[in-house]
Formats: structure tokens, C-alpha cells, sequence
């Protein structure tokens, strides 16, 4: 295993590409979004996400980031009990256990054993901890992907879905058939996860309050943004951004150690 602890400033991008390893990227603080074909990751503090090897993604920082990197070769994961549950990717909560076993793996002077064992209890702790919360799949159908790229676009909820669909050549009929078809969510639901993904990209910017987002994304109050994004994100706008910060007030103490190959 391969660890790799790296600070990118926000606005970072690191295009498509990918590894012969699986990867763990962990945001100790921060924000960033993995995007791979099946769709985008949010990963904000306290998640991480996981790639299986050889799976083409980009990453954009979306705030400040201190990213933690493990790097596992396709043969350990091949042969692990859980192997079929992990040739997908997929965020996970990264709880107590697993953060710890994280950084467990940067400390300085790790026996190659225990490294061993610290990469067999992270991939058992993942499938305990997946969270699809940050998740927003894109359909493959034609017709929903081009709704699905114009809400993207402008998440802010005004406009109607049959003036969406009649854009994408479909009847709204035909698209509120498509999403749960293709993404396990209605479009109403994925709508509304992708204005939230859109809020914490914006908060993250640094460049407008929360007030100010709940206008713009149309939502009716303050409270009503807020009610809607801890139903996503499982915290408030403010506690994000307070854990987001949290890891630049008080940098961790674990030793570096630079992998040299790219994440």
C-alpha cells in the first residue's frame, strides 16, 4: 500500500486519468468532487471515496484541501473477502474507526505487516460505511442526460420539467419515467441533491453566505435551505463549513509521506 498526504488549493483540477491501483482519497479538510462516467461524488470532511482500479475519474477542490491517499494494488483488493463489493466506486463516512486507521497508515516507521493488516481493516470498514448521500448519478438515456446536464447547468429548481424535457426531445411523462429507472431517484429527488451539490461547491468558493445561496437556489427561507441540505448531507451549511475549516486551524501531526504518483 501507498500513502500519499497532499494540500491542493482550492480551484485545483486534476483531469481525467487513472491508476492500476484502487484508490482511498480522504479529505482531512476541505472539499472536493470526484467525477467518473457514472457520475459525481461530492466529498466534503469526515467522507472519502473510493475508486476501484482502473477506473477513469477527475478531481476538482472545491475548498482548500488536505487530501490523504491510500493506494491499494488490484491484487490485495482482488483477493479480499468483500472483493465484489468493492469494484465499484462509492463515498463512505469515514467514522472514528476508519479515520484512525488512515492515518495509522502515515505514522513514521510502519512494519510492512502492519501496513498489511491497516489496508485489510480499511476495506472492511468501507463496505460498513457506505453513503450515497453526496452521490449524483447520471442517467444513460439520451433524453434524461440532456435534462440531467441542463439542471446541472442552472440548479437553481425554476425551471419546469416540461419545459426541460420538451428541450431534451422527451415528454415530462417519459423523463419522471427515466430517473428511477436509471438513477434510483425520482427526478424531484435528484433535482434537489444536485441544487445541494451546487450549494456546497458555492460555499466552498467562499464567495457567498448562506443567506444569499438559499435566494439563489430558490429556496423559500433560510430555514428551508437548511432543512434541505441536512436531509442530504446529514449536517447544516454552517457545521460544514466549520468542519471544513477545522483542519486548516489545527494542521494533523502525522509525518508526511509523498507517494509519486499522481491521485
Amino acid at each position: 500500500m501507498i500513502v500519499s498526504d497532499t494540500v491542493y488549493s482550492r480551484g485545483t483540477r486534476l483531469g481525467l486519468h487513472m491508476h492500476r491501483e484502487a484508490q482511498l482519497l480522504f479529505a482531512s479538510s476541505g472539499i472536493m468532487q470526484v467525477t467518473t462516467p457514472k457520475g459525481r461524488w461530492l466529498v466534503p470532511p469526515a467522507r472519502a471515496v473510493w475508486l476501484p482500479p482502473q477506473i477513469e475519474h477527475a478531481v476538482d477542490v472545491l475548498a482548500d484541501l488536505q487530501m490523504r491517499a491510500l493506494l491499494i494494488p488490484f491484487d490485495r483488493v482482488e483477493k479480499h473477502p468483500e472483493a465484489q463489493r468493492l469494484n465499484r466506486e462509492f463515498v463512505v463516512t469515514v467514522g472514528p474507526l476508519l479515520r484512525e486507521t488512515i492515518l495509522a497508515a502515515f505514522k513514521e516507521s510502519v512494519h510492512p505487516k502492519r501496513i498489511d493488516l491497516l489496508a485489510d481493516l480499511v476495506l472492511f470498514e468501507l463496505i460498513e460505511d457506505e453513503d450515497a448521500a453526496t452521490f449524483v448519478p447520471l442517467p444513460n438515456d439520451p433524453r434524461a442526460l440532456r435534462v440531467a446536464k441542463m439542471v446541472l447547468a442552472d440548479p437553481t429548481g425554476t425551471q419546469e420539467l416540461e419545459l426541460l424535457a420538451h428541450a431534451a426531445g422527451a415528454s415530462a411523462r417519459t423523463i419522471t419515467r427515466l430517473f428511477p429507472m436509471e438513477t434510483n431517484l425520482t427526478f424531484k429527488e435528484w433535482r434537489q441533491r444536485a441544487r445541494i451539490m451546487s450549494a456546497v461547491e458555492a460555499l466552498g468558493s467562499g464567495r457567498t453566505s448562506i443567506k444569499q445561496l438559499s435566494m439563489q437556489l430558490g429556496f423559500s427561507s433560510v430555514a428551508a435551505f437548511g432543512h434541505a441540505f441536512r436531509h442530504v448531507m446529514g449536517m447544516t451549511p454552517g457545521e460544514m463549513m466549520r468542519r471544513s475549516d477545522r483542519g486548516k486551524q489545527a494542521p494533523e501531526k502525522e509525518t508526511k509521506k509523498q507517494a509519486a504518483s499522481r491521485v
